[in-house]
């Protein structure tokens, strides 16, 4: 059996490991990719940490693949052996049970979850569902993609399914590894952009990533700062903090509503006062099927968004890793494999 590099977790809370491990063969409805690059996202702690119900280990992190199809599974006719494709969180789903059926493919019950129902992108090959792969677009580099399967797809597709217009104004909270991606897409999009954050040593990127209006939200109240520009239709909460995300709702209009994509565990208190006099909501969203990370990828090639990236071989990924967690990745990392 043919070999290959894989960076491998043995057991919840076990250390990053450089391993040699046999190449995987696809199955019937799968194809094998030889991995250019992968990114390191915020949510391998579910892995790494084994924090996800149900991870069988070892097992082979990373959700934010990019790469070239090298081997197809019996039955795949409609993809190439050559083409450049990524895959993301949603490694496939199947089409039977009843929250599938309705569109809900997070939570169906036979779907598959890239790194957590299997391994995913830590390696230079692995095998994907025929129904978890994207097309990378020919301008978007392998490096340059691989954040756009996770948290770009996640920014891009919760404010393109919001229910904000052009020139309506959107607020991004947060010019981290999902809000400078965030800033792009509202721009792009033709939103008032307004970028959120403590200090003013973000502004000027903000303002360079298409940000209209910057609010220092350590020095100033956020929702009267919103209030006296009109209120905010979206808010886009990105960081990954549930005591910052309170006060955004003082700065929303009359029907606004905060989409809430930073995950944390810990419990966000609203006043029923704050939702009842303006309408105001507040909403959680995931990231998106192939589809939709088809999407992100082609909106991005075609409006020049691109992530801010640090790359890092594939031994280095418990580096990257604590890098990533300790918040001080610009913006995001990534593996840069082959």
């Amino acid at each position: 059996m043919t070999k290959m590099k894989a960076i491998q977790v043995s057991a919840p809370g076990a250390e990053m490991e450089l391993v040699e491990v046999d190449m995987p063969e696809p199955g019937p409805g799968e194809v094998r990719i030889k991995v250019e690059a992968c990114g390191v996202c915020h949510s391998d702690v579910f892995v790494k940490e084994g924090v996800f119900p149900g991870i069988d280990y070892p097992r082979i992190p990373g959700h934010e693949v990019a790469g070239t199809i090298d081997s197809l599974g019996a039955g795949v006719s409609h993809w190439a052996v050559g083409t450049r494709v990524g895959v993301g969180w949603h490694g496939g789903h199947c089409f039977h049970c009843d929250p599938c059926r309705a569109g809900d493919f997070v939570n169906c019950e036979n779907g598959v979850i890239t790194a957590i129902s299997r391994d995913g992108g830590y390696a230079e090959y692995m095998t994907a569902n025929v129904d978890a792969l994207a097309r990378l677009p020919d301008d978007l580099h392998s490096a340059e993609a691989a954040p756009l399967l996770c948290a770009g797809v996640t920014t891009f597709n919760s404010l393109r399914n919001c229910a904000a217009r052009p020139g309506d104004l959107v607020a991004i909270q947060g010019v981290g590894g999902l809000g400078h991606l965030g800033i792009q897409y509202a721009a792009r999009m033709g939103f008032n952009t307004v970028a959120l954050s403590r200090g003013r040593d973000k502004e000027n990127l903000a303002k360079s990533l298409g940000a209209h209006a910057y609010i220092d939200t350590a020095a100033q109240n956020v929702g009267e700062a919103l209030s006296a520009m009109g209120g905010a239709r979206i808010i886009l909460a990105t960081a990954p903090d549930a005591t910052s995300m309170t006060p955004l709702l003082d700065g929303l209009g009359v029907d606004g509503q905060i989409i809430i994509v930073g995950a944390d565990a810990a419990k966000l208190e609203v006043s029923p006062i704050q939702l009842i006099p303006g309408r105001r909501s507040i909403r959680g969203w995931p990231s998106g099927t192939a589809m939709d990370s088809e999407a992100a990828l082609n909106f991005s090639s075609l409006a020049g968004v691109r992530p801010t990236i640090e790359e890092y071989p594939l031994a280095r990924a418990g580096e990257a890793y604590a890098h990533m967690m300790a918040n001080e990745a610009r913006f995001r990392a990534v593996l840069k494999i082959a």
